[in-house]
């Protein structure tokens, strides 16, 4: 009986050690399986972006990929992360992320409206004063809080309240940069709504749109119909009608120290009503022609100017904007321009009491170097990315990216990008530039963070998406 126990005894320790023998072939083998399916990715990439390179389209270009595992920051792949690259609106992830730092996700812009003076008699004796900050939002459609009319009707209650029948001017405070166009901005850009520089007072997002009619055949002259709201600059069309099918190709164009504005290129045939939409530098124009057409005939604007100074107001009422993380939400969806250049020379106005664009360009570069990033890595000349003088590495970008997601705000910034082949990326584009940079989790519950970015590509863009989606693919 002793010697059967033994025996089983015996059998139950081979048992054991086979087991674990067995535990640990098995923990090796997942360890090698995890391992090869790493480095399968990177193969995957590799082979991808190799071929990538070679195709003709990028013969004479440059193109950067960088990609970490976003839980350990691993680098799963890596090719020319270190090399500056211009990043046309994939730019705009940086504006965004030092934004949600800087101001915080519930800032919101104050625009004033008051008057210095006294009332007598019925008639104020002085000027009513508006005093903006700047805020990109102001007129803008995109929220009933914010519409022109929206904004004028408090103004007339304001008004109504005082019992007032006369006025003299509408001032308007303007403490930030004179210079509204960043540098390197270009002549075909700068004239159209995609263009449109920020200043402290932002009106309707600072474009209108102008309406075109074409001709039956092509070669045909292009004329103007009308504008919306009305222009004030004299506009000239030396467009000319297209085949159908070309789309919009009708450019404005605002030649210096002149009131002419031209649009030229070409829009289809046998359009009677083709809208395009153009930077408008005569804001405080649109806004008094409007504001006069809501107002009492005797208190009309007599005249309207700028000052740069801030007097102490009897405030009428203070307008708030829409909170920053909706702001961002709409700068990322639609990549409008004039919200990442306002929150750039806002950066400036909150810490210096000035907005400027090079001021601050110099704060979004120093906090980054506090966070540990090369200043030389984003050699910026604008907020929005418009401009080609930019300089951005595509290792920079992801490591802000990196930074988002740590952070509690991270939601709201992560619901502000767009969705591009399946991935949550900002896409950036201008001649000769095409960028994705963003998030993605594959199927296997892996998560990347990646930029990538192509500068002096030939043929054309869409063609081009097509085979960087290709590449992007291997992450899914």
């Amino acid at each position: 009986m002793a010697k059967f126990e033994e025996l089983n005894i015996q059998y139950s320790m081979i048992n054991i050690q086979f087991s674990m023998k067995k535990f640990i072939l098995i923990f090796h083998l997942s360890l090698f399986t995890f391992h090869l399916s790493a480095q399968t990715v990177t193969q995957k990439l590799q082979k991808a972006f190799a071929a990538f390179e070679k195709d003709s389209q990028l013969k004479h270009a440059i193109s950067s990929l960088y990609v970490i595992d976003a839980k350990t920051g691993q680098v799963v792949f890596n090719k020319n992360s270190q090399i500056g690259l211009a990043p046309a609106s994939t730019q705009k992830i940086i504006t965004s992320v030092t934004a949600f730092e800087l101001l915080g996700k519930d800032y919101r812009y104050k625009t004033q409206f008051g008057y210095v003076g006294n009332v007598r008699d019925k008639a104020l004796q002085g000027n009513f004063y508006l005093k903006p900050s700047g805020d990109p939002t102001l007129g803008s459609w995109r929220w009933k809080t914010t519409t022109d009319t929206t904004f004028y009707n408090k103004i007339l209650n304001a008004i109504k309240k005082l019992n007032i029948t006369g006025y003299n001017d509408l001032v308007i405070d303007n403490r930030w940069n004179s210079e509204v166009i960043p540098d390197g901005w270009i002549w075909q850009d700068i004239g159209n709504y995609y263009g449109a520089g920020a200043s402290a007072f932002n009106w309707r997002e600072n474009q209108f749109d102008i309406t075109l009619r074409s001709g039956e055949k092509i070669g045909d002259p292009v004329t103007i119909v009308t504008t919306y709201p009305r222009s004030y600059a004299n506009l000239i069309s030396l467009a000319k009608s297209e085949a159908r099918g070309t789309g919009d190709n009708a450019y404005v164009y605002y030649p210096q120290n002149d009131v002419n504005a031209v649009v030229r290129g070409t829009i289809p045939i046998n359009e009677n009503t083709f809208v395009i939409s153009a930077a408008n530098p005569h804001t405080q124009f649109q806004f008094q022609n409007v504001f006069n057409t809501i107002l009492m005939p005797d208190l009309h604007i007599r005249q309207m100017h700028y000052e740069n100074h801030s007097p102490d107001t009897a405030v009428l009422f203070t307008h708030y904007s829409p909170t920053l993380d909706s702001i961002i939400y709409w700068l990322n969806k639609k990549s409008i321009n004039l919200y990442a250049e306002a929150l750039l020379k806002t950066f400036a106005y909150e810490k210096k009491g000035f907005g400027s664009t090079d001021s601050g360009i110099v704060i979004v570069k120093n906090f980054w170097k506090e966070k540990g990033l090369d200043e030389d890595e984003i050699n910026i000349f604008d907020g929005s990315g418009l401009s080609p003088l930019n300089r951005v590495t595509t290792h920079a970008q992801v490591e802000i990216l990196k930074y988002a997601k740590t952070k509690d705000w991270f939601p709201y910034f992560s619901d502000s990008l767009p969705e591009y082949n399946g991935m949550k990326i900002k896409s950036g584009t201008i001649n000769g530039v095409k960028g994705f940079c963003g998030y993605h989790k594959a199927k296997n519950g892996k998560e990347y963070i990646f930029s990538f970015l192509v500068n002096n590509y030939n043929g054309s863009s869409s063609a081009l998406v097509n085979k960087m989606y290709k590449v992007l693919d291997i992450l899914k």
